[in-house]
């Protein structure tokens, strides 16, 4: 059983940071591409920023500059370093991961919440 868990969330005044973090545990083979999602109240979920098992990355327009994805291989983990954080930038945050065990899942955490207010 593959598990996908997410942390770093909370209450952070605009313009401040926060680094979410998160664990993939499990019988794990490999894991390819990484990724941070977001959902805001009454909204889609939506990419925040990905990152490939090689380290290449894609971000959002609306956070590039700002937030940045990075991962360590040797622990299944992934991050995602938050700056001048925005009112917009309030939503549930989700890991998202594709994980090879005995076959190939597209795995997702429970999510962190992540509230920019003043």
């Amino acid at each position: 059983q593959v598990q996908v868990v997410e942390s770093g969330g909370g209450l952070v005044q605009p313009g401040g940071s926060l680094r979410l973090s998160c664990a993939v545990s499990g019988s794990i083979f490999s894991i390819n591409a990484m990724g941070w999602y977001r959902q805001a109240p009454g909204k889609q979920r939506e990419l925040v920023a990905r990152i490939t098992k090689h380290g290449r990355t894609n971000y959002a327009d609306s956070v590039k500059g700002r937030f940045t994805i990075s991962r360590d291989n040797g622990n299944n983990m992934v991050f995602l370093q938050m700056n001048s954080l925005k009112l917009e930038d309030t939503a549930v945050y989700y890991c998202n991961a594709d994980v090879y065990t005995d076959y190939f899942e597209n795995k997702w955490g429970q999510g962190t919440q992540v509230t920019v207010s003043s």
